[in-house]
């Protein structure tokens, strides 16, 4: 039996040929994954994913990697990057793949033919004993009382309502004439230019609007952003991530355990409300290791301060 099992066809190729080497240097080093777990410092399981192709290895854990296998960290990082860039791309696919899926869905909604209306009760029952459009008796209308004097009055109405018509074009043609003052017409305002910037494909958000939310999601994280700063608490990493095109900034910590927290803090005047301004994260299944927090608004890449307290009692910051 093979001992590992075939990638899913939709990976797509870059992370594929990526997660092959690794595969290729777990098997020269002899190593089980249990192993690797352990010299690495990340879980079992999430060794499992990242060579299963299920989820992009972070960059720490591919540098244990190659510090476990004595493999160039620099030759393993630079395939590392390529792969990200790979996983984004399928990131960018899925999310268009699922928003041509909405408005499809929508459109077919909102051209779905409208129930017939019901037809209230009694409708198509004779009125007065005659239903409507039923043929009407020669000479019926003139036997009707007072037929032969309702048509008259109606003549007289339609000649009185036409002599009035003409004497108004007449009084207002006519010497010393009185016009009543045209109204000027309403204006249109003009469309608002649209001040908003143009988002790169993928990301769905930036400043304020940012606040709070996941920046792997709203397409912040990944190639488009950096790690500003980082320590080491214990053998655990603590990152602050920042993003330009977002202008967001959260925290991250690495090679973490069960129970561990990690808290981002904005430290520069940014705009942000009160209530976005510090945002917390924490690992929360055993077989994970790393967290990262939602995002705050800041206004550079030195806005802002992230704080790691370990379940083991230790704890520090990066600013």
């Amino acid at each position: 039996m093979p001992r590992w099992k075939a990638l899913p066809e939709e990976l797509d190729p870059g992370l594929a040929e990526f997660v092959e080497e690794l595969r290729r240097l777990v098997d020269r080093s002899g190593l089980s994954v249990a192993a690797v777990a352990d010299r690495t410092g990340y879980g079992r399981a999430s060794w499992e994913r990242y060579l299963g192709g299920r989820l992009l290895a972070p960059k720490g854990a591919v540098l244990a990697l190659a510090e476990v296998t004595g493999t160039d960290p620099d030759r393993l990082t630079a395939g590392w990057e390529l792969a990200e860039r790979a996983w984004r791309r399928s990131e960018t696919r899925q999310d268009t793949t699922g928003e041509a899926l909405r408005i499809a869905q929508d459109r077919r909604a909102s051209t779905a033919p409208a129930p017939a209306p019901a037809r209230a009760p009694g409708t198509g029952a004779r009125a007065g004993g005659r239903l409507p459009g039923d043929a009407v008796p020669p000479g019926a209308r003139d036997r009707a009382p007072g037929a032969r004097w309702r048509r008259p009055a109606v003549l007289l109405t339609a000649l009185a309502g036409t002599l009035a018509v003409v004497l108004g074009a007449v009084w207002l043609t006519s010497d010393g004439e009185r016009r009543p003052e045209a109204r000027p017409r309403a204006k249109t305002p003009a469309a608002a230019a649209s001040t908003a910037p143009s988002l790169p494909a993928g990301v769905r958000c930036a400043g304020d609007d940012c606040v709070g939310k996941d920046p792997e999601r709203m397409g912040c994280g990944g190639a488009r952003a950096r790690t500003t700063t980082s320590v080491t608490v214990g053998t655990t990493l603590v990152e602050v991530r920042y993003s330009e095109v977002c202008s967001a900034a959260w925290g991250r910590i690495v090679r973490a355990a069960r129970g561990d927290r990690v808290t981002v803090r904005v430290v520069a005047p940014a705009g942000a409300t009160a209530q976005g301004r510090v945002q917390h994260g924490f690992v929360r299944d055993a077989a994970d290791t790393d967290a990262y927090t939602p995002m705050v608004r800041v206004g550079g890449a030195g806005g802002a301060e992230v704080c790691a307290v370990l379940a083991s009692g230790l704890d520090g910051c990066a600013e």
